[in-house]
C-alpha cells in the first residue's frame, strides 16, 4: 500500500505536490464545478468552473462556445426546498451578456461572481447556504446538469471547520455524492481531501487508518482494494475541540455468478407464493454487471444482492426473500456500477421531483420517497397487495362498428383528476348516449401536468390520477353501464426518464446508443417527438406484447388508441441525424408498417379477443384500408371541413371524408371526429371567426351554438363509429391554444384548461347537449342501429345544402341541413313515400318518393325518420308506491282540442306535472299542488301554458313521493 502525507503547507505549494503525485491537473481535479475558492463565503468573490465532459453531458462539444449562460441563484434559510431558488438573476432562455460564461476550451466553461451577497442582494440577516447553478445554451434548450438530470449547488462556508473530497470526484447535487466508482480488486484508489482550516487531518479505509498529517489543510492517499465487497474511505480532520468527517461509501463487485433463469419467470417482478419472496428479472444485453438496492437492504449495494447472469448473457436476476407480505419495498437497479434506474416492468414508481405535488386526497397512504437513501425514479414491488374484487366479469363489448367514443383528458374534466371522481360522472356520460370512453395516457408519464405523451414507465398508473384500484374501480362501474374503455398509449417513443432508454444511452450524442435494443438511435419519420422506438427489434415486439397483455388482464380495457402509429416503421425518410424528413414518402405505403401492425393486432386478439385497436395513422389511403380489412379502427380528423362549415364558410366543407364508403373501405372502421384533443374546439372559431350575412351572425354565442347542433346530426348520422371530445356536447369555446393567464399562444397547447360544468346552467348550451345526446340515442335504437353499421349510405356533402341518407330495409333516416349564412334550397328524394317524422320535433313531412324541393334558413335542419318513434323518454303508467298501484292516463290522445288527464293515487300528497321534448328537456311545469287519495281528472284546457308549445311529440312526466310516470302526449293543435 502506497501513502502520502503532507504538512502544514501553503494551498499554492499543496497544489504542486499534488501535480507530481499524480499524472495531470484533471486526475485530481476531474469534477463537474470547481470553484476557486474552494471555500467561498458570502462576501468572497467566486470563479465556476464548469466541465461539460461530465454530468448529464448536456453541453458537451457543444459548437457555438459563445453562447453560453449561467442560470444562478442561492438557497437561503428561508427556502422551502432544494427547487427554491432566491434572487435569481437571469430570465431562463434569454442572452444576457451578464450571464455569460467564458469558454476555457476542452468542453469548460467559467464564470465569475463578485462578492456573493452583493452579486444576489441578499439582505443581511439572510443566510446564504449554497448557490444554485446551471450553465445553458441561449435558448435555454440544451442544459449541462448533474448526471441524474439534477441542479447544481455550491455550499456559501462561514468559518467553522469544514472539508471536501477532491478525489474521489463529486457531483454537486443539493446533498452532494460521489461519482460513480468503478475498481476491480488490485486496482488502486486515490484519495485527496481539503479542509477550510489547519486541522490535523486522517484518512481511514475500512476501518484502518492510512494516512494522517498534522496541522494541514490537505492530505492524499492511495490504498489498494484487496477484497470484493463493501468498502469505506473516511476523512476526518480534528482542530481543537471539533472533529469532521466526511465518508465515502462503494462497492467492488466481485465475478458475477451465470445461473438460469428460474423456470416460469418473466421480465419484471415476478412474485413467489408465500408472499415472503420475489424474483426480479432484467433484461440487459451485453452489461457487465447489475445489482439491487431497496428498501431491503437500505439501500446499499452488496455482494449479496448482486445479480445472476442468464447464460446466454441477455438477462439478470435475483431472488429477494425476507419480505413481509403487503408492505410495499422501492428498489432499483444498479448498472454498470454506475447507473441507477427503476424496474422498466414496474407497476408503481416514486418520483421525488413530483410526487410531493400529489395530494392525499388524490392519492391516499403514498409511500414516502427514500430520500437521502438514492436518488431518480424508484420502482415499487408489494407481495400480497390487495386484490381488487370485480364485479362485471361477463362485459360484451359494444361492436366496434357502432363506438361512439368520449375523449378525455381527466386533468382538465374534473377538478378533483382521479378516478374516483371520474367515476361519479358516468351517469352523465351515459345520458349523453356514448358507450366508449378514450383516455389521454395515463401509464406513468413524466411530470404531473401534461397531456401524458412523454411516457415513462409503461406498467405504471400516474399516480397523480389516484391509486391502481380506485382505476379497476372505474373501469368496472363503466362496464356495468355498458361503457367500454379505451386506453390511449404513446409506443411509439418514450423520453429520457425511461429505463430503457437510459440503459443503452449515448451521452455524448444526447441519442439513444447503437445498441439499444429497443430504440433508434436517430427518428427515421417526420413529426417524431422524444426517442424512436424500433418496432422491428424482438425486443420492442416483446415489450409491447406484455404491456398490451397487463393492461387488458390486470385492468380488464378493452383496447387501445396508439398514438402516432404511422411512426412504427424503421423504414428512414430523414437523414442520418433524422432531420429534413420526407412527410409524404412516410405516409407513403409501408409494407413493412402493415407487417408490424398486423403482428400487433394479432397479438391483441390473442391477449384478448375482441379487443379494439384504433390507429392514429393517417396514411395513404390503399395502406389503411388494407389495416381496415384486417380489422383495425382508424381515426379519421374531420375538424378542417366541419368547422369550415360551422363557421359558414361552404366553399371547403364537404364531409366526404368522414365516410369509410368514401374511402373505398369494406369495414366502416373510420372514426370520424369534429374534434379531439388534438384540434381547435369549433366553438372558439365560430364565436371568434364565423360567418355573417345581414343579421344572422355565427359570432353570437345561441347562433353559433345552433351551427354545432347542425354539423352533430350529420356527424352522427354517419354509419360507422364515432368520437366526441371532452364538452364538445356543450360547445366548449376555449382554444386550444389558451394560457392560463387568458391569452392565446401555441406555448400553451398543453396547458390545463378551465372546467366548465356550469355550461348546463345555460339553457343554449343545455339544448346542445339534449340534441346531442337525442342523436346518439337514435344511433342504438331498436328499429334503427343496424343502419349505422352499413355501407348503405348516400350523401351530397359539398356546398352549403347538404343531405344525408341511412337505409335499412324497413327504417330509414334522412338529414337535410344549410351550412350557409344565407338561406338555401336543395332538391332531395326520399327513400320510400308516405308520412316521415321530424325526430326532434315530431312534426310529420310528406314524402313523395319523387324528388321534392326544400328550403332552409341559415343554420336549419331536420333529422327525418320513417318510423314514428319515441327515443329519450319512455313512457311509464302503471307504478307499485308502498304497495299500492299509481296510474296515468292521457284521452284523447293525440290531443288536437282539448284532452283528459287522469291519474289514479293510493294516497294523499303533493303531484307535480311537468312537460318534456323527445330530448328530455322540460318546457313547461303544468301543476304543483296537494291531492288526496283517489281518482283525479284535469282537463287540458286547465293547462294553459300547453296551447303555446308547437306541434309534436312531447312526454307528460307526474312526480309523485319518489315515483315518476310519464305519458306520451301528442300536441296536433
Amino acid at each position: 500500500m502506497r501513502n502520502f502525507h503532507f504538512k502544514s503547507i501553503p494551498m499554492s505549494k499543496a497544489v504542486c505536490l499534488l501535480l507530481l503525485s499524480f499524472s495531470s491537473v484533471s486526475s485530481v481535479f476531474s469534477q463537474l464545478l470547481i470553484t476557486a475558492p474552494a471555500f467561498p463565503k458570502d462576501t468572497s468573490s467566486i470563479s465556476i468552473t464548469v466541465d461539460c465532459a461530465k454530468g448529464n453531458q448536456g453541453l458537451l462539444n457543444y459548437s457555438n462556445t459563445n453562447d453560453v449562460y449561467v442560470h444562478v441563484g442561492v438557497i437561503t434559510n428561508l427556502s422551502s426546498s432544494s427547487g427554491d431558488w432566491k434572487y435569481v438573476k437571469f430570465t431562463w432562455g434569454t442572452a444576457d451578456a451578464a450571464a455569460r460564461a467564458t469558454s476555457l476550451g476542452n468542453n469548460r466553461y467559467q464564470y465569475i461572481i463578485n462578492n456573493i451577497r452583493t452579486f444576489f442582494g441578499v439582505p443581511a440577516g439572510e443566510t446564504i447556504q449554497k448557490i444554485s447553478i446551471l450553465f445553458r445554451n441561449g435558448a435555454g434548450t440544451t442544459v449541462q446538469r448533474n448526471a441524474d438530470g439534477s441542479d447544481m449547488y455550491i455550499p456559501v462556508y462561514g468559518t467553522a471547520l469544514a472539508g471536501k473530497y477532491l478525489q474521489p470526484p463529486f457531483e454537486p447535487r443539493f446533498v452532494p455524492v460521489p461519482e460513480p466508482i468503478n475498481k476491480s480488486v488490485g486496482d488502486s484508489i486515490r484519495v485527496s481531501w481539503l479542509s477550510n482550516n489547519l486541522a490535523d487531518l486522517k484518512i481511514f479505509f475500512n476501518g484502518v487508518q492510512t494516512a494522517a498529517s498534522n496541522s494541514s489543510n490537505i492530505i492524499l492517499d492511495s490504498m489498494l482494494i484487496s477484497n470484493s465487497g463493501n468498502q469505506q474511505i473516511v476523512a476526518r480532520a480534528t482542530a481543537g475541540a471539533v472533529t469532521i468527517s466526511d465518508t465515502i461509501n462503494f462497492f467492488v463487485a466481485p465475478p458475477v455468478n451465470v445461473l438460469p433463469q428460474p423456470a416460469g419467470t418473466r421480465d419484471g417482478i415476478n412474485y413467489e407464493a408465500g408472499d415472503t419472496s420475489a424474483i426480479l428479472v432484467l433484461y440487459a444485453p451485453n452489461k457487465a454487471r447489475v445489482s439491487v438496492v431497496g428498501d431491503f437492504n437500505n439501500w446499499i449495494e452488496s455482494t449479496n444482492y448482486q445479480m445472476n447472469r442468464t447464460p446466454d448473457g441477455l438477462r439478470y436476476w435475483l431472488r429477494i426473500t425476507g419480505l413481509t407480505p403487503g408492505t410495499e419495498y422501492a428498489y432499483q437497479y444498479i448498472v454498470n456500477n454506475a447507473l441507477k434506474i427503476a424496474d422498466p416492468y414496474a407497476t408503481k414508481v416514486l418520483d421525488p421531483a413530483n410526487d410531493p405535488f400529489i395530494s392525499s386526497t388524490t392519492y391516499p397512504n403514498l409511500k414516502p420517497y427514500p430520500t437521502g437513501k438514492t436518488s431518480g425514479i424508484v420502482s415499487v414491488m408489494q407481495t400480497a397487495k390487495p386484490a381488487y374484487t370485480w364485479q362485471v366479469n361477463n362485459f360484451a363489448r359494444p361492436d366496434k362498428r357502432s363506438l361512439v367514443i368520449y375523449e378525455l383528458l381527466l386533468r382538465d374534466f374534473v377538478t378533483a383528476h382521479d378516478w374516483k371522481t371520474l367515476k361519479d360522472t358516468l351517469g352523465y356520460l351515459k345520458n349523453l348516449g356514448i358507450n366508449a370512453i378514450e383516455l389521454m395516457p395515463f401509464n406513468e408519464f413524466e411530470g404531473n401536468i401534461s397531456w401524458g405523451y412523454n411516457p415513462s414507465f409503461y406498467f405504471a398508473s400516474d399516480k397523480y390520477y389516484g391509486p391502481e384500484n380506485r382505476l379497476k374501480e372505474f373501469v368496472d362501474e363503466c362496464h356495468k353501464q355498458g361503457i367500454a374503455v379505451i386506453m390511449d398509449i404513446a409506443l411509439n417513443h418514450s423520453f429520457g426518464q425511461s429505463p430503457l432508454v437510459q440503459l443503452y444511452f449515448d451521452a455524448i450524442n444526447n441519442r439513444p446508443a447503437a445498441d439499444n435494443p429497443w430504440f433508434n438511435p436517430t427518428p427515421r419519420h417526420a413529426f417524431n417527438v422524444g426517442y424512436d422506438m424500433n418496432h422491428e427489434s424482438a425486443a420492442t415486439k416483446a415489450y409491447f406484447s406484455r404491456v398490451v397483455e397487463y393492461w387488458l388482464k390486470e385492468f380488464r380495457l378493452d383496447g387501445f388508441r396508439f398514438d402516432l402509429s404511422k411512426g412504427f416503421t424503421q423504414v428512414n425518410t430523414c437523414d442520418a441525424n433524422g432531420n429534413n424528413c420526407n412527410v409524404n414518402a412516410w405516409s407513403n405505403y409501408d409494407a413493412s408498417r402493415v407487417a408490424i401492425w398486423k403482428g400487433y393486432y394479432d397479438t391483441l386478439q390473442l391477449k384478448q379477443a375482441g379487443s379494439y385497436v384504433i390507429l392514429e395513422h393517417f396514411a395513404q389511403n390503399t395502406e389503411e384500408k388494407e389495416l381496415s380489412d384486417y380489422g383495425m379502427m382508424f381515426w379519421g380528423n374531420l375538424n378542417y371541413n366541419f368547422n369550415e362549415a360551422t363557421m359558414g364558410f361552404v366553399s371547403n366543407s364537404n364531409f366526404d371524408g368522414a365516410l369509410h364508403t368514401t374511402r373505398g373501405w369494406n369495414q366502416p372502421h373510420l372514426i370520424s371526429y369534429m374534434e379531439s384533443h388534438d384540434e381547435e374546439r369549433l366553438m372558439y372559431k365560430n364565436i371568434n371567426f364565423g360567418n355573417s350575412a345581414g343579421s344572422y351572425n355565427v359570432r353570437e354565442v345561441s347562433t353559433g351554438l345552433r351551427r354545432n347542433e347542425l354539423a352533430s346530426a350529420f356527424l352522427y348520422m354517419m354509419p360507422g363509429p364515432k368520437m366526441l371530445w371532452q364538452f364538445g356536447e356543450t360547445g366548449y369555446d376555449y382554444s386550444i391554444n389558451y394560457c392560463q393567464n387568458g391569452t392565446v399562444n401555441n406555448n400553451c397547447r398543453t396547458d390545463p384548461k378551465p372546467i366548465r360544468w356550469d355550461y348546463l346552467d345555460d339553457t343554449r348550451r343545455k339544448r346542445l347537449f339534449d340534441i346531442t345526446s337525442g342523436l346518439l340515442k337514435l344511433r342504438s335504437h331498436p328499429l334503427y342501429k343496424n343502419g349505422f353499421v352499413t355501407n348503405r349510405v348516400e350523401v351530397s356533402l359539398g356546398g352549403g345544402f347538404k343531405w344525408l341518407k341511412l337505409t335499412t330495409d324497413t327504417s330509414n333516416i334522412l338529414v337535410v341541413g344549410n351550412f350557409d349564412v344565407n338561406p338555401a334550397s336543395g332538391s332531395v328524394t326520399f327513400q320510400n313515400s308516405g308520412t316521415w317524422y321530424d325526430y326532434f320535433s315530431g312534426a310529420t313531412f310528406n314524402a313523395t318518393g319523387a324528388a321534392q324541393n326544400i328550403s332552409l334558413q341559415p343554420g336549419e335542419y331536420h333529422v327525418y325518420v320513417n318510423r314514428n318513434i319515441t327515443n329519450v323518454v319512455s313512457p311509464v303508467t302503471d307504478v307499485i308506491y308502498n304497495g299500492k298501484r299509481i296510474r296515468l292516463s292521457v284521452y284523447p290522445n293525440p290531443v288536437r282540442q282539448n284532452a283528459t288527464i287522469e291519474f289514479e293515487l293510493p294516497e294523499s300528497g303533493k303531484v307535480d306535472f311537468r312537460l318534456v321534448n323527445i330530448s328530455g328537456q322540460q318546457v313547461a311545469n303544468l301543476y304543483s299542488g296537494f291531492k288526496v287519495k283517489g281518482v283525479h281528472r284535469m282537463t287540458v284546457d286547465q293547462l294553459q301554458s300547453i296551447y303555446r308549445l308547437n306541434k309534436g311529440i312531447y312526454f307528460l312526466q307526474m312526480d309523485f313521493g319518489n315515483r315518476k310516470l310519464v305519458q306520451k302526449l301528442v300536441v296536433d293543435f
